[in-house]
């Protein structure tokens, strides 16, 4: 059983995502916060395996929030919810430590498909959100970057745009426990917690570029 906490400081939609994710079988919503001073407590007393999070929230908002979870509470993974009009933050939101994105329209099977996506340690980034990514361009030198050996590189670019170890494997035609270790080895050059940073580190870096 997957344990959820959601957090939005809108009550109808924080009821509605709550009773979304409670009907599916596999899923227990342990609690919901209206902002993230809330949810932080929240997370702290639960030890959710997921947290929904709203970007937009009062006292503490979802990116300071994820910043805090994911450094007092690594184990609990975070999707972040957003609308068009707030794509801007998904680089920061990255880099916090967020596993993902969903737009807060989205179909009830998929908000559900995405919480098990994220708990099994998935990065969820809609093509939407790569290319805001891609279109930022390189914004600032990545440390570690000019360490990163050839073939360090294409997993980093695979990794970039949301592949599995077993489907970069497979696209480079090398084992999987190889994989493992090259993600291990970026994470150390590069100075990186996550997949997810990785992510951001492979965007600003230009390793992945818009096309």
């Amino acid at each position: 059983m997957t344990r959820v906490v959601v957090a939005d400081d809108q009550p109808v939609v924080l009821e509605g995502f709550a009773a979304i994710l409670g009907a599916a079988a596999d899923l227990e919503v342990v609690g919901t916060a209206p902002d993230g001073v809330e949810l932080v407590d929240l997370v702290t007393r639960t030890r959710p395996d997921v947290a929904v999070v709203d970007v937009r929230m009062p006292q503490l908002d979802g990116i300071a929030a994820t910043r805090r979870i994911r450094d007092a509470h690594p184990a609990t993974h975070v999707l972040m919810l957003t609308t068009f009009d707030l794509e801007e933050y998904v680089a920061d939101a990255l880099q916090a430590g967020a596993s993902g994105f969903l737009l807060k329209d989205v179909p009830a099977a998929r908000l559900v498909e995405g919480v098990r996506l994220v708990a099994a340690g998935a990065l969820l980034l809609g093509p939407r959100v790569a290319r805001r990514l891609a279109a930022d361009g390189p914004r600032r030198p990545v440390p570690g970057l000019d360490r990163v050996t050839a073939r360090e590189r294409e997993v980093l670019a695979a990794v970039a745009q949301g592949l599995s170890n077993a489907e970069v494997a497979a696209r480079l035609g090398i084992g999987e426990q190889t994989v493992k270790t090259h993600v291990s080895e970026l994470l150390r050059k590069l100075g990186r917690r996550d997949r997810a940073q990785l992510v951001v580190a492979a965007y600003e870096g230009g390793v992945v570029t818009p096309g």
